[in-house]
Formats: structure tokens, sequence, C-alpha cells
């Protein structure tokens, strides 16, 4: 017997919904088959922290009897996803990615959002891998290990992180829908990096209860999804149970009249060559279509640099507290520790006045959007490099600081913003483009994202393991 299909990424989230309610395919098909392609693949990978297939499967004949008896919860009924492991799930316990036990500290009530995720009929398969505490860009964790990129079978390739697992859980064919956060690029770098589509919400659009803390002002949730028309699917079904006085359904976007905006500093520096090439290449496409692109300066970008340093570590330290973490930080991921270590010597004062110079230049950003309708760059410098790189101190630290360049900015300015596959450089490593947009204006961003996504070429997806057959 042969590896089962992806049941789900030829047709899409829509194309599922259809063939789940014309019969063509029930849940608990599409959870077996996906148990199935984790069962084999997964040793390989990594991608998942801890499975509840017998859950899984019982919620799924669940949706089945429902759908038949008449009840439709919506578009994402039936369909089996993954969530981060920093995320409260019953029957499941959350490590955010460390060997510390940290259920009693978070609890083991279901917060707003996967409260709203299994309202909406979604069918948990499992949690995913990811960097300890979320404080890592990389994908590389040593504490309970770094997930594979399947786009490179012979070479142990970075995921990108936080959402390490979920980028990989995804882009393996082990679920339909990924779950992640975004603190400061953690949805959108695994997305990059592993040949999807990554959606960063607006921060305090969708509730945090419920999930392992990093930095408050600038965690948000976030969606991996195969597609744009995915993701803008996926999110306006949860939307809509978080927010029901949400605005009703986004108008498509006629391309002609949109215009980029194109940042005349910060975002290119340093970029890979394949990499500026590649956004060249995808504007040139955009500007083909009919879409204006306008030249912007994107004020005090720098001073992420100053933030997130500061913040991330201080609020970590609060949550764990200071006498817990010292008496612990021998358990905790060197590299992470090193980073949490950093936090004992900050002031208060350092970080009010931080907080405050993030408050003026917010404000002097958001004029930004007056002139354009989005504002683009390469989601990341370069493309996944290999995992053995990072045992050289000084590229370590260069592959990180070149991973967040870009997509801390929209935390820092409190930005919505996406990432969208714009092909692949000459070794076949996926290379992504990043859309921001303004503060609260994601169904816009996403229908923004849906249409530029039309103008450019679809990614194939990787072929690594793909041909292992079961014996």
């Amino acid at each position: 017997m042969t590896l089962p299909k992806d049941p789900v990424a030829s047709l899409g989230i829509a194309g599922f919904a259809d063939a789940l309610r014309r019969g063509e395919i029930t849940s608990e098909q599409a959870v077996e088959a996906y148990l199935t392609r984790i069962e084999v693949l997964d040793p390989l990978l990594s991608a998942y922290e801890q499975m509840d297939a017998s859950r899984a499967l019982a919620n799924a004949r669940a949706m089945d009897m429902l759908l038949a008896s008449g009840v439709d919860l919506g578009p994402l009924m039936g369909l089996p996803v993954s969530v981060k492991d920093l995320f409260v799930v019953e029957g499941m316990t959350p490590h955010a990615g460390s060997n510390l036990p940290l259920q009693d500290r978070l609890g083991t009530r279901e917060g707003t959002f996967i409260r709203a995720l299994k309202s909406s009929g979604c069918v948990i398969l499992g949690t995913t891998r990811m960097v300890e505490f979320a404080l890592g860009i990389t994908g590389h964790s040593l504490s309970r290990g770094t997930p594979w990129n399947p786009w490179d079978d012979r070479h142990h390739r970075l995921p990108g992180g936080s959402s390490s697992g979920a980028g990989v859980a995804l882009a393996s064919g082990l679920c339909a829908l990924s779950i992640g956060s975004d603190t400061g690029g953690s949805v959108r770098v695994p997305a990059a990096m592993c040949g999807l589509f990554g959606l960063k919400t607006t921060v305090g659009l969708w509730p945090t209860d419920g999930a392992f803390p990093l930095e408050p002002n600038t965690d948000s949730i976030g969606l991996l999804t195969r597609t744009a028309q995915d993701a803008a699917i996926a999110f306006e079904a949860l939307n809509a149970r978080i927010n029901p006085s949400s605005h009703p359904r986004q108008a498509p976007v006629t391309p002609g009249k949109l215009t980029l905006g194109v940042p005349d500093n910060y975002f290119l520096d340093g970029i890979d060559p394949e990499m500026k090439n590649a956004f060249e290449h995808a504007l040139s496409v955009f500007e083909a279509s009919g879409i204006r692109q306008a030249p912007v300066h994107v004020p005090n970008v720098d001073g992420r640099e100053r933030y997130f340093p500061v913040a991330m570590p201080a609020h970590l330290l609060a949550w764990l507290g200071e006498e817990y973490f010292l008496a612990n930080q021998e358990r905790i991921d060197p590299i992470i520790r090193a980073r949490i270590e950093k936090g004992l010597d900050i002031k208060a004062h350092q970080y009010l006045a931080l907080s405050e110079e993030r408050r003026r230049h917010r404000e002097a950003a958001s004029p930004l959007f007056d002139q354009v309708d989005i504002i683009v760059s390469p989601t990341t410098q370069a493309p996944p490099c290999r995992l053995s790189e990072l045992d050289d101190p000084g590229t370590a630290m260069q592959a990180a600081m070149g991973m967040t360049r870009n997509t801390q900015p929209a935390n820092y300015f409190d930005w919505c913003a996406v990432t969208l596959p714009m092909g692949v450089d000459s070794a076949g490593l996926p290379l992504g483009l990043q859309l921001n947009g303004p503060y609260h204006d994601d169904a816009r961003l996403l229908a923004v994202a849906v249409a530029l996504e039309a103008l450019m070429p679809p990614l194939t997806q990787p072929k690594a393991f793909q041909g292992f057959a079961l014996q």
C-alpha cells in the first residue's frame, strides 16, 4: 500500500468543504489519511510534538454525523488542523517548546481562539513543535528537536521559527491548516521557508488567552495555509466566531486600483542576490498588470532593533519569575537561556523609555498607508540555510538577524502582514514575498494577497519524502 495523498492539498479549503458536503469525502477519511501520513513521515520530519489520534477520529466522526443531520458549522467544518505547542488544548500537555513543566502555570482552560477553532468544526490532530518559549526565529531547538524542512531531503535545513513544526507539518501534507503565533515573524518566517502562505493578524484582534505569552504587546495569532485564498476563508470563518460584530466579507480587490509601497530604506539591505532578483521580478509582474508602485521611506524602522531585545526577555522573565528561571536555567536550551539572562540586567526605566519610543514610532509610521495600500518586501533576507551552518556562532547570528529584519517591523508598528511564495532560488529553495497592511485591516490585506497571488505562478510543493511507501 502506498502512502495516502494529502486529502486537502489539491482541493484547497473551499474544495474540501464542497467535497465534504457532496459526500465525496468524509472528515473521518481525511483525518485517517493525515494520521497515516504522520505515522510514516513524522519520524523523519519531527513536525509534531504531541498527537491525539483517538480524539481526532472521534471528533471527525462527530462532524460527519452533524453534517448528515443537517447541522452545518461553516467552511472549516471537519477540516484537520495542527496547533502550535503553546496553546492549551484539552487532552494535550502544552510545552511551549520547553522541558520545564508549564501546565500548572498555563492552566487547563482552553482560550478564546481554540474554542473558536473547535466551534468552527475544525478537528485538531495534534500540537506542533516550536522553539523554546517562542524565543527564536531559525526553528532550531535543542530542547525539543528541530523539525526538518521538507524542501531538502538530503540536508537538514532550517524550517524557520518559532512556529517551526507548523510550517513543516503543512508543507509535508500532515495537516490541512496550521495554527501558529507571531511576535516578530514566527508565522511568516516558517511559512516563507517552507513555501507556504502565512498570516500575522493585527495584535489584539484575536485574544491570546490560553496561550503561552512571550511579549503581550506584540504577540499575535496567525495562520499557515497553502494559498492566500485558503487563509482568507479560514480568517473570515474564525474572525466571525471571535468578533461577531466584525465587518461583512471583504469584496475582491481589483489589482489595477492598487498602489504598492516599495521601501527605499532598510528592507533591501543585505538581501541575498537571488532573493533580490525574485523580488524585482515580482514587482515587474505586478507592474505589467497595471499595479502602481511608489517608493516609501519607513521612518524609525530601526527602533525594532532596540525594543525587542529588551521587551522579550523582560516580559518572559516576568512570567517565569526570576527565582524559577534561575533554579531551572540548566534545563533550558543554552541559546534561549542566554537571551533570557539578558533580562536580568534590564532596568524598568529602560523598558518604559523604549515602550514610549515605540508608541511615537507607531504614530509616525501610520500615515504611510495614506499614500499606498500595502508595503511590500522580501519576507526574509535569504532562503533557508542548513542546520549545520549554525555551528559557527557568527553565521548563526547572521542567519537569525536576516530572518527577523523584515518581519519584526510589522510587529513593532502594529501592522498586519502576510507572506506568499514568490518562487524558488537556483537550489530549488522557496522564497517569500511579504505584504504589510495597516492596523486592523487584515481582511483587506488578505483580499490584496489573493489578487496578487493570482498573478504569480503557483509554487510546486516539495517532493522530499513524498515517494515514501508503506511496507
